[in-house]
């Protein structure tokens, strides 16, 4: 399409360069630009052009053109207003997505931006910015319609008005009454609440009182009668007698081409992409809306031109309040492709840009700046999993219907043919989180994965659905689940006795890992909190230049890095190979200078990829609320959304793309909770986006009142909200008539529950909120006797009263860090160690630290001085927690609260060793002063160094 400055509105110069709205009304056939402290005041009596400008996370801006019609406006004004339309997407390249909107009938996108609602006023802008003077109140009558934005129409103020099925507001002078017919949902009256809080705060300042009526109680209290009298008293409401519209839902689909102002018939026996060209328009006639296709290679003028044509053909079907949305070739939306057979997904969209820098470059040689114009870089950012990395962790893996927990140096080792239920217990804001979750295998059997669903979900609802709940497949594991494991090293092959089965069944070669076998781990990650090792084929072609590598094979022990890695990615490797094989050397080999031996291991050098294998990204979230009917699954997109749109007695969708979150309100039917994993799983499968989702991408069950943070970034969220009971329109009754905010205490951190239904005695300090969230606390998984008895309550659901709430999991900490000391002087030192601890974060090799077997959460108690001084110094709330460890009796103890031993005790070969100790880190248990002594540094210094350096120094003193 080719463009000159003369068919470019000036008012349009620098328009859509930020995200934001601009609006311009048509006065005299130009646009004229409307103030943004006028932007939602719409008169009747005008027409108006509206830019919605939306920066998305690929750095690109995203724009939406409406223009709005008062039922009052001339019609010069309306055309004027479709013909500036496609004049401002020309200005901004010719790619935005058009829609007429009808006073009455708009679409529920446009009044997204204007929450709660538009109330069009008499009148024009001109008049309205003329008048100043205060009127006096008028009683006004208005309907509202909607459960997830509202339509308000102003009716007239008598009796015949009202009916059983809307809800209606009456605005007087002192008092606003929402009355609610008896056939309206909830859902609708809790919205209609927000467009009463509106009226309240403008046009009475936020000073009225507020009164909800329902339909059918007659004079039951005075608000009821007051209501009533201001109709001239109560009687009967009649039936409604509709004066709508016929349906024009059921009108059969055309298409048609516009040929020389005219719009002629397509006839063709079904609907596909070829038969729109390039250099033509065309209108697709589905009813209530009207679609208007543009071509690539249609000049300005026949845009124009359809525009007056598409007006002429509605009219001519009595349709004039019918929605007419505008689409470029390229960039259609997903509701116009989905009425074709077969769209192709992929769209060539190179000449749009191409011509956007045309349109900037015209521009910017008349002084306009066009920053806004050109797509901006994409942003390079880490993704961040949102979730508290110190909590603790169990893990089970599923054999058929039993399940078995896993000790902790086995909980990182996952095998590809297996299934696997997690539970992380880690610190909110205010109580203890919870996400139960099930990993498949990409090899597991299907009763596996079944079986792994249900005891999932039967863990889900002995904690009452307060747990969050995820479904993770091998290889589209979340930021999330990574950040939980830290390290995990996926193995072939399987444990399961339906997977052993299933491979003799198939006569298939039982290739589960063995560790002296040949084996091939590709290495990934970006940090040593996100690492793995994945077994791959063991051959030439698994390789990847962009990644590391280990292979082994009896006793060889080879490390790869190709030569697109770094330094990072290479000690990431060590680390790996500590874990895989801890006790060996590796050789190194760098790409291209292999040794012969490494490529026999691999069958032979073949050609492999360079190329970083590609996970799907995160993309803008879209909202949906669903409805589950019958194993039908029907969805409805909310635009612009916010917390408020989350309904209590609704299910919702948050689609990323990556992943994806069913939210469950908490007065949605528990049948109903049941099914919100099958609504996940039809939602992936129906991709309702066209976005090509994959159904393995995780899915998240999120239950409303325990909203993880990972859920909760994409809101503007307030915890508050979640304080107040009752139902949807319940809710905003009191907020309403609280004047707008709800001032509720936080609620209190849950005290620790036993499974037997009898509470345990509180701690006496509570963790503060900084130490809560700092990631550089120390990590001590299930060491807990409150977290081990959890996990034999999953073992035996029978232990546990399920009346009672489930247990908050507390964080334990080393006994070098209690401050439980008499005197000032130690408890310094402790409160100096506790700080120390905090500063430097921990490797993934240091998390699960060697501690006693006997663990007691219990704080000593204090004498006098000790109490004196904490009452001096430290609030409770502020208090460190706590933990005690015991030893036996004559063990000394080091620094770290570790049993001390000889060195000749817990060397290998040693005549009289220790049992009681972790094996792979011996060196922990010698006195400082004996470490320094063999290994010529300070332990603090030995942990700085390189795993693997570590380990050479272990190996010479036969300590590994």
């Amino acid at each position: 399409m080719s463009v000159s400055m003369r068919d470019l509105d000036p008012a349009f110069h620098g328009a859509g360069q930020k995200a934001g709205i601009e609006i311009w009304w048509i006065e005299n056939f130009k646009s004229v630009p409307v103030p943004k402290s006028s932007h939602g005041k719409f008169f009747r009596g005008d027409s108006y052009v509206m830019l919605k400008t939306t920066a998305l996370k690929s750095g690109a801006l995203h724009h939406d053109i409406h223009y709005w019609l008062g039922q009052d406006t001339s019609q010069d004004e309306a055309g004027t207003a479709a013909i500036k339309t496609i004049e401002l997407d020309a200005a901004l390249g010719g790619r935005a997505v058009q829609y007429r909107e009808v006073q009455g009938h708009e679409t529920e996108k446009f009044l997204s931006y204007f929450k709660p609602c538009i109330i069009p006023q008499e009148g024009g802008v001109a008049s309205g910015f003329k008048h100043v003077e205060a009127e006096e109140h008028k009683t006004r009558l208005y309907v509202c319609k909607g459960k997830h934005v509202v339509h308000v129409k102003e009716v007239s103020f008598t009796r015949s008005s009202l009916n059983h099925d809307d809800i209606f507001i009456l605005d007087t002078k002192s008092k606003i009454f929402q009355f609610n017919g008896s056939n309206s949902c909830i859902q609708e009256r809790a919205k209609a609440l927000e467009v009463v809080q509106y009226i309240k705060d403008t046009y009475h300042d936020g000073k009225c009182e507020v009164a909800a009526i329902e339909d059918g109680k007659l004079m039951a209290d005075a608000d009821t009668g007051e209501f009533w009298g201001l109709f001239g008293g109560f009687a009967p409401l009649p039936r409604k007698t509709t004066d709508e519209p016929r349906s024009t839902d059921d009108v059969p689909t055309k298409l048609f081409c516009v040929e020389k102002g005219l719009a002629e018939p397509v006839e063709a026996e079904s609907l596909t992409r070829e038969l729109l060209d390039t250099y033509r328009c065309y209108i697709l006639d589905c009813g209530t809306e009207v679609f208007v296709w543009m071509g690539r290679n249609t000049s300005l003028e026949e845009r124009r031109a359809t525009s007056a044509t598409v007006d002429e053909l509605l009219h001519s079907l009595d349709r004039s309040k019918s929605h007419v949305i505008r689409v470029i070739e390229g960039f259609e939306t997903v509701m116009f492709r989905s009425k074709f057979d077969n769209w192709p997904q992929s769209t060539n969209v190179t000449v749009s840009e191409d011509g956007r820098g045309k349109v900037a470059a015209l521009l910017k040689r008349q002084g306009v700046n066009v920053k806004g114009l050109l797509k901006a870089e994409s942003p390079k950012e880490e993704p961040q999993p949102h979730i508290d990395c110190t909590g603790n962790l169990l893990v089970w893996r599923v054999n058929g219907q039993m399940k078995t927990l896993l000790p902790a140096s086995d909980q990182s080792k996952l095998y590809s043919g297996d299934c696997y239920i997690f539970h992380y217990s880690y610190p909110g804001e205010e109580k203890e989180e919870h996400l139960i979750g099930t990993w498949f295998g990409k090899q597991s059997i299907e009763e596996d994965r079944i079986s792994a669903t249900s005891q999932a979900s039967k863990m889900v609802d002995t904690l009452k659905f307060l747990p969050s709940q995820a479904r993770v497949y091998e290889g589209n594991e979340p930021i999330q689940f990574f950040a939980i494991f830290q390290s995990f090293i996926v193995l072939k092959g399987g444990l399961s006795e339906g997977y052993k089965n299933y491979i003799a069944e198939k006569e298939l070669p039982d290739d589960t890992y063995t560790e002296d076998g040949l084996a091939l781990f590709r290495v990934q990650g970006t940090g040593p909190d996100n690492m793995q090792a994945i077994q791959v084929e063991p051959v030439a072609t698994s390789l990847n230049s962009s990644y590391c590598y280990i292979l082994h094979s009896g006793s060889s022990v080879f490390t790869w890095y190709g030569n697109l890695t770094t330094p990072e990615d290479q000690e990431l490797l060590e680390r790996q190979l500590d874990l895989i094989k801890p006790n060996m050397q590796s050789r190194l080999q760098k790409e291209g200078a292999e040794s012969e031996q490494f490529w026999d291991l691999l069958g032979g050098k073949l050609e492999y990829p360079s190329q970083k294998i590609s996970r799907d990204t995160e993309t803008d979230p879209h909202l949906f609320s669903c409805t589950f009917l019958k194993g039908d699954l029907k969805v409805t997109e909310i635009y612009n959304f916010n917390q408020d749109d989350l309904m209590t007695e609704d299910t919702f969708i948050l689609d990323c793309h990556s992943d994806i979150y069913v939210w469950v309100g908490q007065q949605v039917e528990p049948k109903d909770k049941m099914n919100a994993l099958s609504i996940g799983e039809k939602f992936l499968e129906r991709d309702f986006l066209l976005e090509e989702l994959s159904f393995q991408a995780p899915i998240y069950i999120v239950m409303e009142g325990s909203e993880p943070t990972f859920f909760t970034r994409f809101f503007s969220w307030d915890s508050t909200k979640s304080s107040i009971h009752g139902n949807s329109f319940q809710r905003k009754l009191t907020i309403v008539k609280h004047g707008g905010t709800l001032m509720v205490d936080k609620p209190k951190r849950r005290t620790p529950i036993s499974y037997g239904g009898r509470s345990a005695a509180p701690e006496k300090s509570q963790r503060s909120r900084s130490m809560s969230f700092s990631p550089e606390r120390v990590r001590v998984r299930g060491k807990s006797p409150a977290f081990n008895a959890l996990a034999s309550t999953f073992e035996n659901s029978n232990a546990r009263n399920l009346s009672t709430p489930p247990p908050m999991i507390r964080k334990l900490y080393p006994k070098s860090v209690t401050p439980d000391s008499a005197n000032s002087a130690s408890r310094s030192a402790a409160i100096a160690a506790l700080s120390a601890t905090f500063e430097k974060k921990p490797l993934a090799r240091d998390i699960n630290l060697p501690r006693s077997p006997k663990v007691s959460p219990k704080v000593p108690k204090p004498n006098s001085e000790t109490n004196l001084a904490e009452n001096s110094e430290e609030s409770p709330k502020h208090k460190p927690e706590t933990i005690q460890e015991d030893v036996k009796e004559g063990d000394a103890e080091d620094e770290e609260g570790l049993p001390i031993y000889p060195y000749e005790r817990i060397i290998t070969s040693s005549t009289d060793p220790v049992t009681e100790i972790d094996l792979t880190r011996r060196e922990t248990y010698l006195s400082s002063e004996e470490f320094k002594e063999k290994f010529g540094m300070t332990k603090a210094a030995f942990y700085k160094l390189p795993k693997w350096k570590q380990n050479k120094h272990k190996i010479s003193l036969q300590l590994f």
